[in-house]
């Protein structure tokens, strides 16, 4: 076939003029779905196995059309295709291509499905190829976390509540609260793959066809585990990307939190770790900063993943059935969203076992703030019977009196605590220390050292 004739827009013989050379540009999407052309390409090979197993095509047909799409993969792999925003998007691109090097059995590829369902496939095959690329970086950044946890199981540093000091814990405790979200997460993600892997294919336009069609053959060609049942909905549902947006939204929260807590822990003020060079970055005019550019990065890219989720959702809120040309504006938000996603994992991924914590900084700051207050509070309850709120009043008064000499209830004399309280005896100091502290959470889910690293083993198993 000639160039002329693969420039020509393959859908134009309806109209009596051209589109506007605007128009054309502001209505095609081959500048952002080109990257689909893998799944494209998969699709319609999965396609035409079926028209030729249903007697649509013959043997030589399929031989052909897989031949030339297999030499299509090539050029486009090796750089030597330009994208025509005459042809409008990757489909048109595909076709047109194959029809230029096999003629007219090419134009019969697109027998009995629509650029409709061929979209909708497309962009679940995408999703899907991704998702299966998202779950291992989503794993190895748990098992970074794992890593950590691991070698801190017992270096203990203040918990916080109101970003205030609370009760000690042990730092691979709060490594693992990470872990916890994404786990989270990873279930999440789990669970978006099952919707995302339905054939819509066979919907066609969006009243099915009229051609002999197998739909389970091209499912068991395309990998897909279920089909959908309704032709209106397969071409119009993309809730399987606002699921995995909604996912990704979410994940990018916990990312943001687990970046405010090593943009704080790594300042002059806290110094709590110590985040490796190649991570960070220097200022223009002061040569002393050492900026935490990746966790500040991570931290504002949340804002663009929430933004994606509003916009796939607004998208979709006013559409009648079937499809509609708004569903074009899908891809951007969605691509963008999974690029956003890998790119941050495998920065967390590679930096979190890295991460150098100064143990004696966090140990210090662990005996600031009074974190022992409430072990006093039990004490009382425990061993000396005393109602907790009456409890909660005298370890109050003695926290009021630390204030003001500057001592932590652990540094003040056996004396002074019983000023307080006069059944408090010596071995009071056994629950003041940080080390009993964190020791005595011993139960599921405690901070006490044993318990982290029985937790780390079961996430070890699990994983």
């Amino acid at each position: 076939m000639s160039n002329q004739h693969n420039q020509e827009k393959l859908s134009s013989a309806r109209f009596s003029e051209s589109t506007d050379a605007f128009v054309e540009e502001f209505t095609a999407s081959i500048q952002f779905d080109h990257r689909m052309y893998r799944q494209d390409i998969e699709g319609s090979v999965a396609h035409a196995k079926m028209l030729t197993e249903a007697g649509i095509l013959s043997a030589q047909e399929l031989s052909d059309i897989e031949a030339g799409l297999v030499k299509i993969l090539a050029k486009i792999e090796a750089g030597e295709v330009q994208w025509s925003i005459k042809q409008e998007d990757i489909h048109m691109n595909i076709e047109s291509l194959l029809t230029g090097l096999i003629g007219i059995t090419g134009k019969k590829l697109h027998t009995g499905r629509s650029r409709n369902d061929q979209v909708a496939t497309d962009i679940r095959l995408y999703l899907r190829d991704e998702i299966d690329m998202i779950l291992p970086e989503l794993k190895r950044l748990q098992q970074g976390i794992l890593s950590l946890a691991e070698r801190e199981f017992d270096t203990i540093m203040p918990g916080f509540t109101h970003l205030q000091t609370a009760q000690p814990v042990t730092f691979g405790h709060h490594m693992m609260a990470w872990f916890e979200m994404l786990k989270r997460d990873v279930e999440r993600l789990q669970d978006c793959r099952k919707r995302v892997n339905t054939l819509v294919l066979g919907s066609a336009a969006l009243a099915g066809t009229t051609y002999p069609i197998n739909r389970e053959t091209t499912a068991r060609l395309l990998g897909f585990e279920r089909i959908s049942e309704n032709s209106l909905d397969g071409v119009s549902d993309r809730d399987f990307a606002i699921e995995f947006t909604a996912f990704a939204a979410t994940l990018m929260m916990h990312l943001s939190r687990f970046s405010e807590e090593l943009v704080l822990w790594s300042s002059a003020q806290f110094q709590f770790i110590d985040l490796p060079d190649r991570f960070c970055t220097g200022s223009s005019i002061m040569p002393q900063k050492k900026n935490p550019d990746v966790p500040e990065l991570v931290r504002g890219k949340s804002g663009r993943v929430y933004g994606h989720l509003m916009s796939l959702l607004t998208l979709m809120k006013s559409q009648p059935l079937a499809y509609n040309k708004d569903n074009q504006e899908d891809k951007e938000p969605l691509f963008d969203t999974v690029d956003t996603v890998k790119g941050s994992l495998r920065a967390f991924a590679d930096m979190v076992p890295a991460i150098i914590v100064k143990r004696e900084n966090t140990y210090e700051a662990a005996k600031r703030g009074f974190s022992t207050a409430t072990d006093l509070a039990d004490y009382l309850v425990r061993n000396k019977g005393m109602a907790f709120r009456d409890s909660h009043e005298v370890v109050g008064l003695a926290v009021a009196h630390g204030v003001k000499t500057k001592q932590d209830l652990s540094e003040m004399s056996l004396e002074t605590l019983q000023g307080f309280c006069a059944d408090i005896t010596e071995d009071v100091y056994e629950v003041l220390t940080l080390e009993g502290s964190v020791a005595a959470r011993n139960h599921l889910g405690g901070t006490a050292p044993n318990q982290v690293k029985a937790a780390i083993e079961r996430a070890k198993a699990d994983l």
